[in-house]
């Protein structure tokens, strides 16, 4: 079965493809794409792993599922497309950006320029139903997901981890501390982020500066 990967990745996780529950996965997503509207589009699926090549990783940010409204997801995490409203989340991203470095607010919420600067904007989960938030969280992605997760832990080091909300905090144990800067805090939704905890977290100045302290360009955020 041939898929659609960014090589540096595929060289990486060739042998996922190859396992029984990665053709279950596979045939159920076609299924779904075949029953009704799923988002990503299809060739948008790994596009957060073809815009940041495996070697060209410097930071990590874990997102649950793709936006499931009409023009919003397009294979990156917390991402739109150009045209479309700043998603809750997204606006509480570029409010603390502001506040932290002092970054105006961008005029789009497309964050194909992070991932082109290193920026693995992971869902882990890759596609979802139209309309139904954590539809495909039961097809199998995880397993996927979280090998990408286990070969950067493997193979890379002195990344920055973002771990926003309790489900991306759940992945902190495949990640080696003592190797990599690992800032974990509430997710960015308005519910969690304006009860404490989101905002004055410094997250994106301390990412940089842990960047440059290990010889590594900071992130234009």
């Amino acid at each position: 079965m041939s898929v659609q990967i960014e090589e540096s990745w595929k060289a990486y996780l060739s042998q996922e493809f190859e396992k029984p529950y990665f053709q279950q996965l596979t045939d159920a997503v076609r299924q779904e794409y075949s029953a009704g509207t799923c988002y990503p589009p299809g060739k948008l699926i790994f596009n957060a792993f073809n815009l940041c090549p495996f070697d060209k990783v410097k930071v990590v940010i874990i997102g649950q599922d793709p936006y499931h409204e009409p023009g919003q997801a397009h294979g990156l995490s917390f991402s739109v497309q150009d045209g479309v409203q700043f998603p809750p989340s997204l606006q509480n991203i570029f409010k603390e950006i502001q506040a932290d470095l002092g970054i105006p607010v961008p005029t789009s919420g497309n964050l194909t320029r992070w991932a082109e600067q290193g920026v693995l904007l992971l869902n882990a989960t890759l596609t979802v139903r139209a309309h139904q938030a954590n539809s495909h969280s039961m097809l199998g992605w995880q397993k996927f997901t979280d090998a990408a997760i286990q070969a950067l832990a493997a193979h890379r080091h002195h990344l920055v981890y973002l771990l926003w909300g309790g489900y991306a905090r759940s992945k902190a144990y495949m990640i080696d501390k003592s190797q990599n800067l690992v800032l974990e805090s509430v997710h960015p939704s308005p519910l969690s982020a304006n009860r404490g905890g989101w905002f004055g977290q410094h997250q994106f100045s301390r990412c940089n500066a842990y960047l440059e302290q290990n010889g590594t360009t900071p992130i234009q955020w």
